[in-house]
């Protein structure tokens, strides 16, 4: 008979293990990272799917971590942790993991280990550093291109500057991460030292042994939880690449980015540029590719003759035609390529690797875009910094493929702050491929796994909104027009900074209307601005949370991701509804198909979008119980259009005046502290 000391070790408690997380950080009880937590756990025992909304402030990362663990240490199997954002897998890996391992590393059967996983385009190419690879250079433009993402000091460094400080890294850096960088660099140097999966050797690469990217996959094959993003666990699972290892549960955060995250990741576009590029490395092997060459000229101007936005139809014949000979001529030349180059000098394998990637990419999308699936949106965009016009082929949904490629495959968990908008999970469920009709009560029996099952549970937030906040719209402003920021909005916009006295995040739906803004306001006041575009987006937000006085411009990035507690950020200013253009390709095409059902596109679609978006810019004031602020809206169709309420059911539930008057004395006893 065996004896007690031959049983298997108890299975530690989840509710123990969260209570003792929280004790050893320091931090407090929390009633609704309680129930998230048990959730969680209950999700990944009894295998269904669980979407969470987990407001600013109830720690949704240590609720979701702590069972991760537990299940990835007693079942034998990976956890994956997705994000959408750097900031947050920076956030995970750096800050809350080491912690929470800390915690519980004596409560577990074992240490638990984790590893952060990125494409390897994140990654320093020793190879390519080597000159294992072409460059995409012409001589000139070492001398006179300047960061793209460089700081102040930075933003004249020319091109030649940047790849030669990436070399001089290269000999000291230990992880070969773009991440590590002290000082950033533009992403066309970082391109000179880096490659695409599908330009990679792999196994075949004579510096193989001492690759980054492959040392984070290994690292990553051997640890119990792996963070990574969207994108890549897409495609990843899409095109059964092998990249992540196999798991049973993925925990999706920031999971109302995922569907747009995924769509992007899978958007397939047809340039001018992509095909010379393609000719300069062709010759570059000693293939002439003129053929192709002039496939690719005609095909800039059969592109040129076409409107902007989504293609209605059959292709213009001028258009269909030049894409089936420009097929044709890359197929001719992808063959070329096989055994081109003289094999003795550097570089050539490298080199026959690189332009046959870029020329099935081309044969890919001319064959995608000449014969595209039903759910398939073709559309001509024309670039408003170069005026060159190109081609792009994305699906109106990727909610068929999510669920083929990853929920029927594994238990999700997708949690977000501003996941059930208007308090509904059925949209973003059907967004990823899950049924209203499936859904379930969150109580369920442990059994057998059906991976159509989902349930759904909003915990609220911990913060007092009411009393933390004001919502303030600027009812009496002219409604926003075509032509940009309007001189009243401009004006109003100062005198809320000058009254707040600076520590103002202004978010803005377009670059041009922040430039034109911040131009203004700099000339009326004497206060620090700062603009996005003008340093890096981590520089940004430093300077702005060390600076009380300062303001922050900028546009989307801005709008998500942005965790500034305390006075200095004091005041969110909204330009306008982030509505979608109408005539954006997939907003119009999907519209379209929820009118031919019986919906209403426009709140379906643009109203859920804005909707989003106001949601997250007006939670980046209140970020902890401390804090106290504004957010100031200054389009007043939150107020005076049918849909306003909508939208403002979606952002967290501040006090709320539309009295300017008001609103300038609350800044003006706010920044009086």
């Amino acid at each position: 008979m065996p004896s007690a000391s031959d049983a298997p070790p108890a299975v530690p408690d989840a509710a123990a293990l969260m209570a003792h997380a929280v004790t050893a950080i320091g931090g407090a009880p929390r009633p609704g990272q309680t129930q998230m937590s048990a959730a969680v756990d209950a999700a990944m025992r009894q295998r269904r799917h669980l979407l969470v909304q987990a407001g600013t402030g109830t720690g949704k990362s240590l609720a979701y971590l702590v069972p991760a663990l537990l299940h990835a240490v007693t079942g034998g199997r990976p956890v994956v942790v997705s994000t959408a954002t750097i900031a947050l897998q920076s956030q995970i890996t750096r800050k809350d993991l080491p912690r929470v391992v800390e915690a519980l590393a004596e409560d577990l059967p074992r240490r638990p280990t984790f590893a952060l996983l990125k494409g390897r385009s994140n990654y320093l190419c020793r190879h390519k550093m080597d000159g294992g690879y072409p460059t995409d250079l012409d001589p000139g433009a070492l001398f006179t291109e300047s960061a793209a993402r460089g700081g102040a000091d930075d933003r004249q460094e020319r091109l030649g500057d940047q790849i030669r400080r990436l070399r001089a890294w290269a000999e000291e850096t230990d992880t070969g991460d773009r991440d590590s960088l002290e000082t950033p660099v533009s992403d066309r140097a970082w391109r000179q030292v880096s490659v695409s999966g599908n330009q990679c050797l792999g196994q075949t690469c004579p510096l193989v042994g001492s690759c980054f990217a492959e040392r984070s996959r290994e690292v990553a094959r051997e640890v119990d939880l792996i963070v990574t993003n969207h994108a890549l666990l897409a495609v990843d699972a899409f095109n059964n690449l092998g990249i992540i290892p196999e798991h049973d549960i993925v925990v999706l955060d920031e999971a109302h980015d995922l569907a747009a995250r995924v769509t992007s990741a899978v958007t397939e576009v047809l340039a001018p540029g992509m095909v010379r590029g393609a000719v300069r490395e062709l010759r570059g092997l000693g293939v002439a590719g003129t053929a192709l060459d002039d496939a690719g000229e005609e095909l800039r101007a059969a592109l040129e003759e076409q409107p902007d936005g989504r293609v209605i139809g059959d292709l213009a014949p001028r258009l269909a035609d030049a894409i089936g000979t420009l097929r044709v001529e890359a197929r001719t030349a992808h063959a070329d390529a096989k055994d081109a180059g003289d094999e003795e000098l550097a570089g050539t394998a490298g080199a026959r690797r690189s332009v046959r990637t870029s020329l099935q990419e081309i044969i890919d999308v001319c064959e995608r875009a000449s014969d595209p699936d039903e759910d398939d949106v073709v559309a001509i965009s024309r670039s408003e910094a170069t005026g060159r016009t190109s081609l792009t082929v994305a699906p109106m949904s990727v909610a068929g493929a999510l669920r083929g490629a990853i929920l029927e495959e594994r238990t999700a968990v997708m949690t977000s702050a501003t996941l059930a908008l208007g308090g509904r999970f059925e949209p973003p469920a059907g967004s990823v491929g899950l049924r209203a009709a499936d859904r379930r009560a969150p109580e369920l029996e442990d059994g057998i796994r059906d991976p159509s099952l989902w349930s759904g549970l909003d915990v609220g937030s911990p913060f007092d909104y009411p009393r933390q906040g004001i919502l303030y719209v600027a009812s009496h402003l002219p409604l926003p027009g075509r032509d940009g920021p309007s001189r009243e909005m401009m004006e109003h916009l100062t005198e809320l900074i000058e009254a707040s006295r600076g520590g103002a995040l202004c978010l803005f739906s377009s670059r041009r209307g922040a430039e034109l803004a911040a131009e203004h306001v700099r000339a009326r006041l004497d206060l620090p601005i700062a603009v996005q575009g003008e340093d890096s987006m981590t520089r940004l937000v430093r300077d702005f949370s060390a600076e009380e006085s300062s303001s922050l411009f900028g546009t989307i990035t801005l709008w998500q991701g942005v965790d500034v507690p305390g006075r200095a950020c004091r005041l969110v200013t909204i330009d306008r509804i982030p509505f979608p253009r109408p005539d954006e390709p997939l907003i119009s095409a999907r519209q379209e198909r929820i009118a031919e059902r019986g919906g209403n596109g426009f709140m379906q679609i643009s109203a859920q979008h804005a909707a989003l978006l106001m949601a997250q810019g007006a939670g980046r004031l209140i970020r902890s119980s401390a804090d106290r602020g504004m957010v100031a809206v200054l389009d007043p169709r939150l107020v005076t259009k049918r849909y306003g309420s909508y939208l403002v059911q979606a952002m967290p539930p501040l006090w709320r005046t539309q009295d300017p008057a008001v609103a300038l004395g609350s800044l003006r006893r706010l920044a009086d502290g």
